[in-house]
C-alpha cells in the first residue's frame, strides 16, 4: 500500500522511519498524498454533470457580483474609518488600471489552477493541490484558508445583496428600519454618523442594554440559496445559468445608458493618489476576481474536467475582465470618484445622473447577480469540506453524500447557516479584506505547488501544460504576494489570527485523525 511521499521542502524519497520521534514528526506534517490516490471512492464520489458551458457560466455568475457591484464603491473613492483615518487610498479613474493589474495577476494564477485541475480532478480546489504537492500541513492551512474566500466571502456577498435589495424596496415606496437593514458591525465601524448613532438611537430597539442592529435581508437570501442548493448540482447550475443572462443584461444597460452621459471633467485627476491609489485600490476591488477559484471545486462533477476546466478558468476571467474595464471607466466618467464611497455604487451613479429608473433596474440586475454568486460560493465551501473529511482531516459526518441528491447535504446546510448568522451582524469592508488576502495566499501556493509537482514528477500526464512555466509561476506568486501588501495592517493581523485558530484545530483534531498519516 503506498504511504505516500515526503515532499517539499524535503526530498523526494519513498518514506521511511527515522531515528527520532522529532523527524517522524516533522516528515509526516510535509508527507504528501500521491495523485493516484485523489480520485474518490465510488461510495463517496460526485455526479458528473457538468460542461465547458456550464463552466463558463459557473465562472461569470461566481466573478461578477460583489466586487464589481459594490467594492468597486470602495476601490475608487477610497475608505475613510470612524474616526476619521484613511484606511485605503482611492484609485479614482485610474480603477481601470486597477482591474487590468489584477486582470494580468489571476490570469497568471488561473494557468496554475487550470494545470492542476487537469491533472486532479477532484472537488477540494486548492486544498487538493497543496496535498499532493506541498503536503499536509500546507493543505490544511490552505483549507483552512479557502473558508475565508467562501464562507467567510459570502457574507460581504450577501451584506452587499441586501444593500442593493433596499434600493429596489425604497424605488416602489417600501422603506425598511435601518436597525433591520444594517449590521452591528458595520454600524460600528462606519465613519457616517447617521449610520453609527444607529447604536445610540432612541428608536434602535435595545435588549439588556445591547442594541439590536442586524442586516434581516442579508439573513434571508443565504437561507435562500441554502435551501435551494440543497435540491442538487444540476438544479443549481440550471438556476445559475439564468442568473447569469439576467446580470449581463443589467450591466449592459448600465454601459449603454452611462456611455452617454460621460463627463470627461470627472476624470481629471486620471489617478488623484498616484500608483498607491492603483494598487490600493485592486487590493480591495480584487474580491471581483475571487470566484474564478471555485471553478475548480466542480473538477469531479465535471465532464471531461481535462478539456472543460482550462476552458471554463481561462474563458470566464477574460471574459469578467473585459467588462470590468469597460464598467470602470463608465462609472468614473459619469460621476465624481468621490460619490462612489456607497454601498449601490453603479445604482448610485446613475441616480446622480438622473437615470432613477435605469438606476432601480440596474438595482434589482444587481440583487439577482450576487444571488448567483451567493449560489456559486455556497456550493464551492462544502465540497472543501468534503475533500478534508475524506482525507480524516475532519469529522466523517463532512464526508457524508446524501443519498438522493449526490451532494454534501449536513456541510451545505451547516456553511448556510453559519453565514446567515453572520451576515446579520457583520460588516462588508472588513470582510472584503479578510476574503482578499485568505484567497490571494491561496493563489500564491497553488502556483508555487505547479512549479513543485514539475520538478517532482515531470513525467506525469499533464492534459494542460503552464507554458513558460518558471517565469509564469514566479510571476504569479509575487504579483498576488504584491496585491496582498495593498490591504490595511488590520487585515493582516486578523489573517494571522485565523491562521493560528486553523493551526491549533490541526494539532488537536486534524493530525491525529489524518487517514495519510495513521496508514504511514
Amino acid at each position: 500500500m503506498n504511504t505516500g511521499y515526503l515532499c517539499f521542502p524535503y526530498a523526494y524519497v519513498a518514506s521511511t522511519s527515522p531515528s527520532s520521534l522529532e523527524s517522524v514528526a516533522m516528515n509526516q506534517l510535509f508527507r504528501c498524498k500521491p495523485i493516484a490516490e485523489l480520485l474518490p471512492d465510488s461510495e463517496h464520489s460526485l455526479k458528473r454533470v457538468m460542461g465547458a458551458g456550464d463552466l463558463i457560466m459557473l465562472a461569470i455568475g461566481a466573478v461578477i457580483g460583489a466586487g464589481i457591484f459594490g467594492a468597486i464603491g470602495t476601490a475608487a473613492a477610497g475608505q475613510i474609518g470612524a474616526n476619521g483615518e484613511v484606511i485605503r487610498q482611492g484609485a479614482g479613474p485610474a480603477l481601470v488600471f486597477s482591474f487590468i493589474l489584477l486582470g494580468a495577476a489571476c490570469a497568471l494564477a488561473g494557468l496554475c489552477y487550470a494545470e492542476l485541475a487537469s491533472m486532479i480532478p477532484q472537488a477540494g480546489s486548492a486544498y487538493v493541490y497543496s496535498y499532493a504537492t506541498l503536503g499536509e500541513l500546507v493543505a490544511w492551512i490552505i483549507g483552512w484558508d479557502l473558508i475565508l474566500e467562501y464562507a467567510v466571502g459570502n457574507v460581504a456577498v450577501a451584506i452587499s445583496w441586501g444593500d442593493y435589495f433596499n434600493t429596489l424596496l425604497k424605488g416602489v415606496g417600501i422603506v425598511m428600519p435601518a436597525w433591520l437593514t444594517t449590521g452591528y458591525r458595520t454600524a460600528l465601524l462606519s465613519a457616517d454618523p447617521a449610520i453609527h448613532g444607529l447604536l445610540e438611537s432612541a428608536n434602535t430597539p435595545h435588549i439588556a442594554g445591547i442594541p439590536i442592529v442586524i442586516h434581516v435581508p442579508a439573513f434571508a437570501i443565504v437561507m435562500l440559496i441554502t435551501v435551494l442548493l440543497l435540491q442538487g448540482a444540476k438544479e443549481s447550475v440550471t438556476a445559475n445559468n439564468i442568473v447569469v443572462v439576467i446580470k449581463l443584461l443589467a450591466l449592459g444597460l448600465f454601459i449603454a445608458v452611462g456611455a452617454t452621459h460621460i463627463n470627461t471633467a470627472n476624470l481629471h485627476p486620471f489617478a488623484p493618489n498616484g500608483f498607491t491609489g492603483i494598487h490600493q485600490g485592486a487590493a480591495i476591488v480584487f474580491f471581483a476576481y475571487i470566484g474564478f477559484d471555485a471553478i475548480s471545486t466542480a473538477a469531479e462533477e465535471t465532464k471531461n474536467p481535462q478539456r472543460n476546466l482550462p476552458i471554463g478558468i481561462l474563458g470566464g476571467l477574460a471574459i469578467c475582465t473585459f467588462i470590468y474595464v469597460i464598467i470602470g471607466f463608465v462609472l468614473t466618467g459619469m460621476v465624481p470618484y468621490k460619490e462612489l464611497a456607497v454601498a449601490d455604487p453603479l445604482a448610485r451613479a446613475l441616480q446622480l445622473a438622473g437615470f432613477n429608473a435605469v438606476g432601480w433596474i440596474v438595482a434589482l440586475g444587481a440583487a439577482v447577480s450576487m444571488s448567483a454568486v451567493l449560489l456559486v460560493f455556497q456550493y464551492g465551501q462544502p465540497r472543501i469540506f468534503l475533500a478534508m473529511a475524506r482525507d480524516g482531516l475532519l469529522p466523517q459526518w463532512a464526508a457524508k453524500i446524501h443519498p438522493r441528491t449526490k451532494i454534501p447535504s449536513i456541510t451545505t446546510l451547516f456553511t448556510g447557516i453559519v453565514v446567515a448568522v453572520w451576515s446579520l451582524v457583520g460588516d462588508a469592508d472588513e470582510t472584503y479584506d479578510l476574503t482578499n488576502i485568505g484567497t490571494l495566499f491561496a493563489f500564491t501556493l497553488v502556483s508555487v505547488g505547479v512549479l513543485v509537482l514539475r520538478y517532482k514528477e515531470p513525467d506525469r500526464p499533464r492534459p494542460f501544460r503552464v507554458p513558460f512555466v518558471w517565469p509564469v509561476t514566479i510571476l504569479s506568486a509575487a504579483g498576488c504576494l504584491f496585491i496582498m501588501k495593498g490591504l490595511p495592517h488590520q487585515a493582516w493581523e486578523r489573517f494571522g489570527i485565523w491562521l493560528a485558530i486553523g493551526l491549533a484545530l490541526y494539532f488537536v483534531y486534524g493530525y491525529q485523525h489524518s487517514r495519510l498519516r495513521n496508514r504511514a
